[in-house]
Order: structure tokens, then sequence, then C-alpha cells
């Protein structure tokens, strides 16, 4: 078919339709081409034809060459990169570890408690005070708490969609899928919130109900919604409408609340975690901390090796969502993932416990920022990404807004399993030890 261009409203019916035929032989079309004015506005009439043609091709594989915009060979070799370098270190730092908790506990408990010690024990001079409450300890088992329903609700989102669950090809379906989730995974994130907060001896614990299901997930849609006034500004089809952000609030407070409520009330009736020691009436002085066992640096440190983790899927992952690609490689997502959460237990684990042979007991807070250090470097990768190409106030606060975003959620995500993590390996090797 070729184009053309006529001027219909020099015709007597500005209505007039052209069949098929009329458009591509062009024998019975009696209209003036159409001119456009270079100093003012030149209305154009499109009109288009459709033609039915019977295709062989499977209605299963139709979106192959739409999914398949991304070279395979790059991530199979970046996959197996970095999985040999994950597995490397993990067994190294495991090793190193072990050995030496071994040789700790195996020397402490062989010391006669009746005299006078102890010389340079490390981890286990601060026995009285490691379970000691941090401070914020709402705040804290707040963000523990809906980092663990942001986990939980990822894991389960890349698991169906690596089988094919959920199809690029039904829009929305994912991001719908995502909600409904994390919505309903809020039961999950409540009873982690509440146990984290019996843990930390606290007593207020209406108020942690109230807070584990509004203060994270209100926060987002008032991001969300301030991001949306710029999409209305610019007159842009992307921007969401009233009743769809009112069906968003209803829904969460008819399924994500209740549930919330619920696994606040389960967490709170069990029993709290039992301390393997005592902890000390007054608090033990700190001794000065060197340079690279600040918790800044440690989470600068320490980002850098989940990051490397996703990095790549990261850049695939930016394309779809800023560049117009399909992304449909979950396989690799999913595997991706797991090697991130467990890149961020070990480094987590193995600096916290550096942390603690120099005395320093606070471990609460400095393992949530050391393995959510992750996020500065997505924040960072998504800044380059760019290419410092954004034009307009609105596209400059869209995409920094979201990025940050999107940053700040998965280093709360890791930050949940790096608190969690910690929070089981000192449990672990304090109840090894003897005290008297």
């Amino acid at each position: 078919m070729n184009p053309k261009s006529y001027a219909y409203e020099n015709t007597e019916d500005p209505n007039c339709k052209l069949t098929p035929s009329e458009i591509e032989e062009g024998s019975t079309i009696d209209l003036p081409p159409i001119i456009l004015d270079q100093n003012g506005n030149t209305g154009v009439t499109f009109t288009y034809s459709v033609y039915f043609i019977e295709s062989d091709t499977v209605w299963a594989t139709r979106w192959d060459k739409y999914l398949h915009v991304f070279d395979p060979k790059i991530q199979w070799f970046s996959l197996i990169n970095v999985s040999l370098v994950v597995l490397s270190l993990s067994f190294i730092m495991s090793h190193i570890l072990i050995r030496a908790l071994k040789n700790d506990i195996q020397k402490y408990n062989e010391i006669n408690l009746d005299d006078d010690v102890i010389d340079e024990m490390g981890w286990k001079l601060i026995h009285g005070d490691i379970f000691r409450p941090p401070s914020n300890p709402m705040l804290l088992s707040v963000l523990i708490g809906s980092g663990t329903q942001l986990l939980v609700m990822t894991i389960t989102t890349t698991f169906f969609a690596l089988f094919g669950l959920l199809s690029p090809s039904n829009r929305g379906s994912l991001s719908t899928f995502m909600f409904i989730l994390y919505a309903g995974f809020g039961i999950v994130g409540a009873f982690v919130s509440a146990t984290i907060y019996k843990f930390f001896q606290g007593e207020d614990w209406k108020l942690n109900m109230i807070l584990t299901p509004v203060l994270i997930p209100g926060g987002l849609f008032c991001l969300f919604v301030f991001f949306n006034f710029f999409l209305i500004f610019v007159n842009s089809s992307g921007a969401v409408p009233i009743g769809t952000m009112i069906t968003i609030i209803f829904i969460w407070f008819i399924i994500s609340v209740p549930l919330s409520c619920i696994g606040s009330l389960l967490a709170f009736k069990r029993p709290s975690i039992k301390l393997p020691v005592k902890v000390n009436q007054i608090a033990r002085q700190i001794p000065p901390q060197p340079w690279y066992l600040k918790t800044h640096f440690m989470a600068l440190i320490a980002g850098i090796f989940p990051f490397g983790a996703i990095a790549v899927e990261m850049y695939f992952i930016y394309n779809s969502l800023w560049f117009n690609r399909i992304f449909y490689m979950f396989g690799f997502l999913f595997f991706c993932l797991l090697l991130m959460l467990l890149t961020t237990l070990l480094v987590t684990i193995l600096l916290t416990y550096f942390s603690l042979c120099n005395e320093n007991y606070k471990w609460q807070w400095q393992s949530f920022f050391i393995s959510g250090g992750i996020s500065i470097y997505i924040f960072i990768h998504s800044i380059l990404i760019s290419k410092f190409q954004l034009g307009g106030l609105t596209s400059i606060v869209l995409y920094l807004g979201y990025s940050c975003v999107i940053s700040l959620g998965v280093g709360l995500l890791c930050g949940a399993v790096g608190f969690i993590s910690v929070m089981f390996f000192v449990l672990k090797i304090y109840s090894q030890i003897k005290i008297d």
C-alpha cells in the first residue's frame, strides 16, 4: 500500500470514507493533495486499512520476535561469571568464619570463669550487652517487617514469572500481581515486625500493629501521588485517574490492613525469643572504633558484592522500564536474586563479626544499614545509565524519583535479610559459650 495525503476539507463531504481498493488503486479518487500551511496549523485526517493474512505461526510463539531483543549470550556469560565469584566468596568466607568461631568458642569455654580474666576476648566480652535493645526499636522493627514483606513478594513474583505464568503479552498482569501479593503478604510483614519488636522488649504493641501496614506503604503511596501530579500537569496518558487511586486505597484497607492485624496478633501471642545470655543493667562503654569499622564505610564496602550479582539484570530492567523494551528473562532474574540474597547474608555476617570482635555491641541498626548499602550503587547505576540525557523538569523528577524508590526498596529488602541473618547468627554464637 502506498501512502497518500488528501485534503478532505476541500470536499463537500468531510467525513467521506474511501474503500481499500480506492486507496490502493487511486483511480476513483478525485481529491487534491494536502498542502501544509507554513504560518499556521493544518488539520490532517488519517485513514488506514487492515488486511487479515492467515499465519502458520503458533499463537504461543508469536511474541518471540518482540521478546528476543537481548543477546542471551551476554546473560549466560554474566550469570556464570557472577555465580563462580559468589560461590567462591561464600565458600572462603564461610570457612574462615566457622573456623574462627570454633577456635574462639573453644578457647573461651576452656577458661576458668572463677579466675580474674579476661585478656582481649573480643566478642565474648560484650555478652552482657549484645541483646540490649537498640535506639528507636519501633522504627527498626517496622522497617524489618516491611522489608520482609517486599522480600516474600519479590521471590513469589519472580518464581511465578519464571514458569511463564506472567506473560508480557498480558499487559499489566505483572504489576497487578505484584500489588495483590504485596497486599496479601502483609500478614507476613506484620508477623515479623511484631516478633522483632518483642525481641527488642517493646511494650507498645498496638502502635506497632498500626504502623507496620501504614508507614512504608503510606509513604510509597504519597510519592506515587506526587509523581502522578507531574504526569497530569503535562497531560500524559500515563497519569493514573483518581478512581484507580481510590480503588488501591480500598483494596489496601480491605485486604492488607486486616491481614497485618492478624499477623501482629499471632506474633504477640507467641512466646518471645529466648535470650541465651542475660542483659546487664549498666551499659558497657564501647571503645573507639577504627575508621574501617564505621557503619557508613562498611555499608559502602558491603553494597558492592550484592550489587555485582544483579548489575547486568538491573541494566536490562531499566531498559525495560524507561526505553520501551520488554523484559522476559525471569529465569536469569530469579537466579541473580538468590545470589544477591546469599551475598548480602554472608557479607553482613562477616562485617558484623569484625565489629563484634572490636567490642561494638550495637549490631541492630548497623546490620540493617550494612546490608542496605546496595541501594547506593543501584541509584548511582540508574544515574549513569541515563547518560544525563533527561529533558524537562517532569522527566528529571520522574526518573530520579522512581529510581530513588527502587533503590530504597531493594535496600529495605536487603536490610531485612541482613538483620535477620545477623540476629540468628548472634543468637547462635552466644548460645555456644558458657556464661557464669
